[in-house]
């Protein structure tokens, strides 16, 4: 039998022990179950966002004192968000019947599933029927959750082979678009988690190619004279019919490239299956290059990992950047109504909330409801990218001498903008005459008129540069940076909220981290010294078209998500003074917009500046995200300014792959960027070659 002394001595070792962590995706599920970022995580544990990466993939561990503090909040976390399959013990609210009617439906987003991000695809083989079944090994995998084993989606094809994501291939037997969507509900495994603890898990997205739309008795092309997004098919197509006599319902979208179909919620199960159709160029080749083309199985792997990353398409990348802000930020979560005791949806603060708001008159369009109806005649914001070009008789010879005009390019310029970005979340209220305050979100009129510039550089405060000649609405962040450019402002006007919170934070950080991951899966990583940054820039493009085409989403899903918060009326027939679809949503806040660009020209007007400062070079133009500056040679190193140490100096353009950092755009002739700019032109449109036009937002 052992001594007292040796047992107490085992149990103090077991007391001296470092506390025991769970598994790192234990960590992780955790971490998402609360709704909280890697970044929000790493600042209130005092450490770095990749460290918080590092434990959650098991690369590292963190030491105490961090590691008690760590182990605190997991453990309290682990009470609140029991593993899968644990009985819960608060209730949740019911989810919603059906999807909103508007054009954009209130967001289900996914966490991550079990999806290599830069592996090469699997085999793209066919297995005979009966074997196309996961096979025991694939379907033993863990995943992020037990009732999506087989990941966020699947593309279909004609002989019934639904490829999935990490290599799955299962088989489906549909022949008809309800038999379709009742197998994808009841036996596909597909679909994904909620990406906030309020808000819903991904209804699951099923990809037809032509061959598979063919089979379930659709066209193989739409056809017609409207913009094909805005095609569908009649209301007394057979396919249509079908679904209506089988009780599916469609959105007011109907069936069109992206078909959403549902039926009205059983409890909190909801029944809703989102499609994509290939042929009816579903994935716009500006937003997915060369994806429409490639074969299913890779189709599945680029979108696999755009869902992972991003979030399961639900339409366009611009539709689905607006989805994500929903997903991450869901309108109501469930409170406790202190007379029944019942759990029921509250607002959740921070969000947007559930219903519409109209804008401030300056801040909507010229045919917005509240301009027409109330007659208003006061301007209009006009935050928007910069389009300049700097007259050449303000060249100096010396300039004109150079031989190069070399073109950098701001990484994801609005997603940088929208990082801690303040904005309101409560309707606007008028006020006559008020002291300007940087940390209140809204719009004033201010004249910015006497504010002296340098004639080389654009004016900070209009898209094309030109000085103001007199009052004009401005959003915080531009009548902010006059002061800061040391002018007095006193404002007339402003309409101005007195709610407000970072409601983009969490957009900005998973798309962030999808951004740098997918730039590092093309090997341009954070550790490159800019020599090697450029190098790997030149060639990434080449290494994966899977991953560039991912990249290349993620690129169009921040701007195209941005632009939809003030998205235009579209169609013929619409009628000035008319409301349009896009106003039924919450997201429809053309101010948060407006606040956005006005910070990311803000931005590039500091780092114009600080480069005049510096270097002494002024730029030749400047469009969107991309400057064209005079080079002595033909790469950003030959300008760029760097400290004696070889670092690069804080404050102008730096290299690097991450958010507001730049990179090489372009570089042509001084004699080609002279010629341009005297014909009117702005060389910043064309430095890339192939006549390149920049997507600029909207």
């Amino acid at each position: 039998m052992p001594s007292e002394e040796e047992l107490f001595a085992s149990v103090d070792a077991l007391l001296n022990e470092e506390p025991h962590l769970p598994p790192p995706a234990e960590r992780a599920r955790l971490r998402e179950a609360a709704g909280i970022t890697q970044a929000r995580l790493a600042t209130a544990l005092k450490t770095t966002t990749q460290s918080v990466k590092n434990w959650e993939n098991g690369r590292s561990e963190p030491k105490s004192p961090r590691l008690d503090a760590y182990q605190r909040l997991l453990n309290g976390w682990a009470a609140k968000y029991p593993a899968p399959g644990a009985v819960s013990a608060a209730p949740v609210p019911a989810a919603p019947a059906a999807p909103a009617s508007s054009e954009v439906e209130p967001a289900d987003a996914p966490q991550p599933v079990d999806v290599p991000g830069a592996g090469p695809a699997r085999p793209a083989t066919r297995p005979a029927a009966a074997s196309r079944r996961p096979t025991a090994e694939k379907a033993a995998r863990p995943a992020a959750d037990p009732r999506f084993p087989h990941g966020p989606l699947a593309v279909l094809d004609g002989d019934g082979s639904a490829y999935g994501t990490g290599g799955i291939v299962l088989d489906c037997p549909a022949t008809s678009v309800v038999e379709l969507v009742e197998w994808t509900l009841r036996e596909s495994g597909l679909g994904a988690p909620k990406l906030n603890r309020y808000g819903k898990d991904s209804d699951p997205l099923i990809v037809l190619t032509a061959a598979a739309a063919v089979k379930l008795g659709l066209p193989e092309r739409l056809e017609g004279h409207e913009q094909r997004r805005s095609l569908r098919l009649p209301e007394d197509h057979p396919v249509v019919k079908q679904m209506v006599k089988a009780k599916w319902r469609l959105t007011q979208r109907g069936f069109g490239p992206w078909a959403r179909i549902y039926r009205k919620a059983q409890g909190r199960e909801r029944q809703c299956v989102q499609l994509a159709i290939l042929s009816w160029d579903a994935l716009d080749e500006r937003s997915w290059p060369g994806v429409a083309q490639m074969e299913p199985a890779d189709v599945a792997r680029v979108l696999g990992v755009y869902a992972q990353r991003v979030i399961t398409p639900r339409g366009s990348t611009a539709v689905s950047g607006l989805e994500l802000m929903t997903a991450l930020r869901p309108p109501t979560r469930a409170v406790q109504d202190p007379q029944t005791g019942n759990w029921v949806p509250g607002h959740n603060p921070g969000s947007l909330g559930t219903e519409p708001m109209d804008p401030a008159p300056p801040e909507a369009t010229p045919e917005h409801p509240v301009v027409v109806d109330s007659g208003w005649s006061g301007g209009f914001l006009n935050e928007e990218a910069y389009q300049w070009v700097r007259p050449v008789d303000l060249l100096s010879d010396e300039e004109c001498t150079l031989p190069f005009a070399v073109g950098l390019d701001l990484n994801t310029a609005f997603l940088a903008a929208a990082a801690r970005l303040v904005v309101g979340l409560s309707a606007p209220d008028y006020f006559r005459a008020p002291t300007f305050n940087p940390k209140i979100p809204g719009s004033w009129l201010v004249d910015l008129s006497h504010v002296e510039v340098d004639p080389r550089l654009p004016s900070p405060f209009t898209p094309d540069g030109t000085r103001p000649t007199g009052p004009a609405w401005y959003q915080t962040h531009t009548v902010a940076y006059a002061q800061e450019l040391g002018y007095n402002v006193a404002p007339l006007e402003a309409y101005l909220r007195r709610e407000t919170g970072a409601y983009l934070d969490p957009w900005h950080d998973r798309l962030k981290t999808a951004y740098v991951d997918t730039l590092a899966d093309l090997g341009v990583t954070k550790d490159l010294d800019d020599r090697a940054f450029l190098a790997a820039m030149e060639r990434h493009k080449d290494a994966d078209p899977a991953m560039t085409a991912v990249l290349a989403a993620i690129k169009a899903t921040v701007k195209g998500g941005i632009g939809k918060l003030r998205e235009r009326p579209q169609g013929k027939k619409y009628k000035e003074g008319e409301r349009w679809p896009a106003l039924q949503r919450p997201t429809w806040r053309p101010d948060i917009r407006a606040a956005v660009i006005s910070k990311a020209r803000i931005n590039m007007h500091r780092k114009l500046r600080n480069m005049a400062t510096m270097t002494g070079l002024y730029p030749l133009a400047v469009l969107s995200d991309c400057v064209v500056y005079p080079s002595p040679g033909d790469s950003p190193l030959d300008f760029l300014p760097y400290a004696a140490s070889g670092k690069p100096q804080p404050g102008g353009f730096r290299l690097g792959p991450t958010p507001g950092l730049a990179k090489l755009e372009g570089v042509q002739s001084m004699l080609w960027a002279v010629d341009l700019m005297e014909q009117g032109y702005n060389p910043a449109r064309h430095i890339k070659g192939g006549d390149a036009v920049l997507d600029e937002g909207e």
